[in-house]
């Protein structure tokens, strides 16, 4: 109960190559759950949907007369789940974690902002992070959100750092590497945002490159174009990247889980990930805006300027551009 960084061996979980990053954290909440014992997690009724009953399974739920379970049933009380956990952290000695799907981060927000003003360690799991969980419906899918909560990234603590971790990990790997730094950041909010559908495995993940919130997945010599993406659209890019390749176009394709921890990063490694003076696309199922400041003026961002719509994902990424073939048309048009 001490409030110290538990010692835990990452090595020991085991992923699925190209499981949805919502299963992926699955998987590390149920290896917590036997590791960590002052850990409490908590979801608002969706346990089962942002995969936070893979901690539940392995212990019980808090209850009148019982407090010796790990797991709050906070029900649909988004902001009230988010204070309960400020309130935790305030207590010390306790590793408060609380789920929900991403769109409704909108009303968590407040506590969201509080608990990076007191610079506490919540941890934040938002799954289902954009337009593909279709068969929900536009109420249901996120867009503005991850720009949104990005800005806590860009607002600084009273201590000159960034107030929040905001993570969106690539695959199943790197939402394990996502969790050693939420449980390793002691000084601020983090923030988990997860796929609910299958992602491709992406290659070269390594712990050091995402520590620095980006760094090189995939890279050929005198890149003439770097594609950059968070979460889900790493995959997209990597699958573009192969039909550009075919016609000899030279690429530098970029994992981006955290742009405030890579705007920590000397600008050495700034410059060798993202080169000056090379063209840039970037890709991302929110607003444009959201890569903004790392594509800048020098290239062009696909993302998605209005509200979802009703369908199955697969049409929806058909539908709204986010296929290999658009990204090889659209990279076409930056040569």
């Amino acid at each position: 109960m001490s409030g110290e960084v538990p010692c835990i061996d990452w090595s020991l979980i085991e992923q699925k190559a190209g499981d949805a990053t919502r299963n992926a954290s699955g998987k590390v909440l149920s290896f917590l759950a036997e590791n960590v014992g002052n850990m409490i997690v908590s979801s608002a009724d969706l346990s089962n949907s942002d995969k936070t009953d893979g901690f539940l399974k392995k212990t019980h739920a808090l209850k009148k007369g019982d407090f010796s379970g790990q797991f709050l049933q906070a029900g649909v009380a988004e902001l009230t789940m988010a204070c309960v956990c400020i309130g935790m952290a305030l207590h010390g000695g306790i590793i408060p974690a609380c789920g929900t799907f991403f769109v409704f981060s909108d009303y968590m927000k407040p506590a969201v902002r509080m608990a990076a003003l007191m610079e506490l360690p919540v941890k934040f799991i938002w799954s289902h992070d954009a337009f593909r969980v279709g068969e929900d419906g536009p109420t249901h899918e996120p867009v503005e959100q991850e720009a949104q909560i990005r800005l806590m990234e860009k607002l600084h603590n009273h201590h000159g750092k960034p107030s929040m971790l905001v993570l969106r990990p690539a695959d199943a790997e790197e939402t394990t590497l996502a969790w050693r730094a939420a449980i390793e950041n002691t000084e601020t909010p983090s923030a988990l945002i997860l796929s609910r559908q299958d992602i491709a495995p992406v290659p070269n993940v390594n712990l050091e490159g995402f520590r620095k919130g980006a760094y090189i997945v995939s890279k050929d010599e005198n890149p003439q174009v770097v594609l950059l993406a968070s979460g889900s659209e790493v995959a997209t890019l990597l699958a573009g990247a192969e039909l550009l390749r075919k016609e000899g176009v030279r690429l530098q394709i970029v994992s981006v889980p955290s742009e405030g921890r890579f705007r920590e990063q000397d600008q050495k490694y700034q410059d060798e990930v993202l080169p000056k003076g090379v063209k840039r696309f970037g890709m991302t199922a929110g607003l444009p805006c959201t890569l903004q400041g790392l594509v800048g003026d020098n290239g062009a961002i696909w993302g998605l300027e209005s509200f979802g719509f009703s369908a199955p994902y697969k049409v929806l990424d058909e539908k709204l551009g986010f296929t290999a073939q658009n990204v090889y048309e659209q990279v076409k048009k930056l040569l």
